[in-house]
């Protein structure tokens, strides 16, 4: 059986976040680069699972990238995964969500993969669609928001917690499942694992291994027309309390439709 967790490289959390002017995109120079973190643990949550059965699973890493995100994959493969598939191609700079699934969809079906693990978010994009993007792509059931896994056999089931209670959700493989934050932190890589990474073949596609092309619209796209800085606020107002503040505050709120 063939696991793959899908990562991405995102902007450091804690750095500073800036949008390019001219191409309306993240200016990613702007901060560190790092491993999302629900990314790391989606890469645990597949290595548990192969712990359980080493013989017969094997754990891959998957990312749409550049090619500098080379060192962030390297961080999967130093955690455990014995694989990784790079997809990178000039045409992906910007890359909306559905060209970013068809893309991921169409290199998981191309390596024979039997369970797919995502994040449930990424800390860049804030969407939290693109796993169910790909299971549409791929025609796998998909598995959303879990907070346990549990692998048994050619069956996947987990739980996911709703406002009545928690759900218990299973499918038979293949599938794509969502985790939440609530799994385990991603392992520290150790030294060994990191020299070992070094070893572990990388595998690269281009659009054109994939059959893609990124200008053809008869597939939804979206596409940035203009991009601009958010104005600067406005000053607040301020209430002095002569005695009518209470009708100062009612009459700013209806000014301004809060009441």
């Amino acid at each position: 059986m063939r696991i793959v967790a899908l990562i991405k490289e995102v902007p450091d959390t804690y750095g500073e976040r800036k949008l390019d002017l001219e191409t309306g995109l993240a200016d990613r120079s702007a901060s560190e680069t790092v491993l999302d973190e629900i990314c790391e643990r989606a890469v645990e949550a597949a290595l548990k699972l192969a712990e359980d059965d080493p013989e017969e699973v094997e754990v891959h890493v998957m990312s749409m990238a550049p090619e500098s995100a080379t060192a962030t994959i390297r961080k999967g493969l130093a955690m455990g995964a014995a694989a990784a598939v790079q997809v990178t191609d000039p045409a992906l700079l910007g890359a909306d969500l559905s060209l970013t699934a068809e893309v991921l969809a169409k290199a998981i079906e191309r390596e024979g993969y039997d369970l797919v693990i995502a994040g449930n978010l990424s800390t860049d994009g804030n969407s939290g669609l693109l796993p169910t993007m790909i299971s549409e792509w791929l025609d796998f059931p998909h598995l959303t928001q879990l907070t346990s896994l549990e692998l048994d056999g050619a069956t996947i089931s987990g739980t996911r917690p709703t406002d009545d209670g928690v759900e218990k959700l299973k499918a038979t493989l293949p599938a794509v499942i969502s985790i939440t934050e609530s799994f385990p932190n991603g392992r520290f890589p150790n030294f060994k694992g990191i020299m070992a990474a070094k070893k572990k073949p990388t595998t690269t596609l281009s659009l054109a291994d994939l059959g893609i092309d990124a200008e053809d619209f008869s597939v939804p796209r979206a596409i940035m027309t203009e991009v601009s800085k958010a104005p600067p606020r406005a000053a607040g107002v301020k209430v002095t309390d002569d005695g009518d503040a209470a009708r100062q505050l009612v009459d700013f709120l209806a000014q301004n439709r809060l009441i």
